[in-house]
């Protein structure tokens, strides 16, 4: 069995599934959610429930079986973890030690507790189509998001995605991520309208006041405002719906963008993905995305 831990926002928590879901499909092992953390976790909630995944939820008793507590404390546990597999009989619970890729997690072929993050499209790659359709929403859009789709599809359009509610609101994470500025996104459309004759941008926010304000293009525009956090996977659709992709240093618009399949895409990304060194962030974002 393989038990990915699941924890964050819903980009956060697409990469912990994506990666756990290409040990599972390759080597023919059960993959369970263990979604336990957020009992406790008060910023986000579990959000996978939208998507066309295998949504088994493991049970505390599945959980426990991997957790080092059992032979080890905390701390001994760290120390002996050196990459990452602490063979526990016979079972492996694996911790991120890193923020980049890490090609020892691909080498895993049985039964595993996965705990990180597992930021790069490099841990699922192999299995891109299967990823592509298990995170397809399941849930047909509303009528207000239908005429969305609509509009999308008889345009040149261009989401772009501004991140700031969380990163702004709290002084801890703005250290940590830090915003795209206006400058990062005025540059970025510019790019795309060198390529894109007619474009028109499609502006997603969970600041929808600070967009219109300090967002003014010369290009037609329309400001997605309908919905909300417990929505966001609507957002998510539309997005990847979009010819061409503008993210913001975020998950979220990141997976926006991968999903949009697109082969004559372009998508712009912050090429400082933190606002501090503590974490290489060099895995990513895919080469063929332009990086500003």
């Amino acid at each position: 069995m393989i038990i990915v831990k699941l924890i964050g926002g819903l980009g956060n928590q697409l990469f912990q599934y994506a990666a756990a879901r290409r040990i599972s499909y390759l080597h023919h092992i059960p993959l369970k959610l263990d979604i336990s953390e957020f009992e406790r976790y008060k910023l986000h909630n579990y959000s996978l429930m939208h998507f066309n995944i295998i949504e088994e939820i493991a049970t505390q008793d599945e959980i426990e079986k991997f957790k080092p507590q059992h032979v080890f404390s905390k701390l001994a546990f760290k120390l002996l973890n050196r990459f990452n597999a602490l063979n526990i009989f016979n079972q492996f619970y694996i911790m991120e030690h890193h923020f980049h890729f890490d090609p020892n997690l691909l080498k895993i072929n049985r039964d595993a507790y996965l705990d990180g993050y597992w930021q790069s499209e490099k841990y699922f790659l192999d299995i891109e189509p299967v990823i592509r359709k298990e995170l397809s929403i399941k849930i047909p859009p509303d009528r207000e998001n239908e005429l969305l789709i609509n509009k999308i599809a008889n345009s040149d359009a261009v989401s772009l995605h501004i991140r700031r509610a969380d990163y702004v609101a709290n002084s801890h994470t703005n250290t940590i991520h830090g915003t795209c500025s206006p400058d990062y996104y005025h540059y970025a459309v510019d790019k795309v309208a060198e390529k894109v004759k007619s474009p028109h941008f499609f502006i997603f926010s969970d600041d929808p006041t600070w967009a219109p304000d300090n967002l003014k293009l010369k290009y037609p525009a329309t400001f997605v405002t309908k919905n909300g956090p417990d929505k966001n996977y609507e957002d998510l659709r539309l997005m990847s719906l979009c010819r061409h992709n503008i993210i913001a240093n975020s998950t979220f618009s990141w997976w926006g963008a991968w999903l949009n399949p697109n082969p004559y895409k372009t998508v712009i990304a912050p090429k400082k993905w933190f606002n501090t060194e503590k974490f290489d962030a060099k895995d990513v974002l895919p080469e063929s995305w332009t990086k500003l």
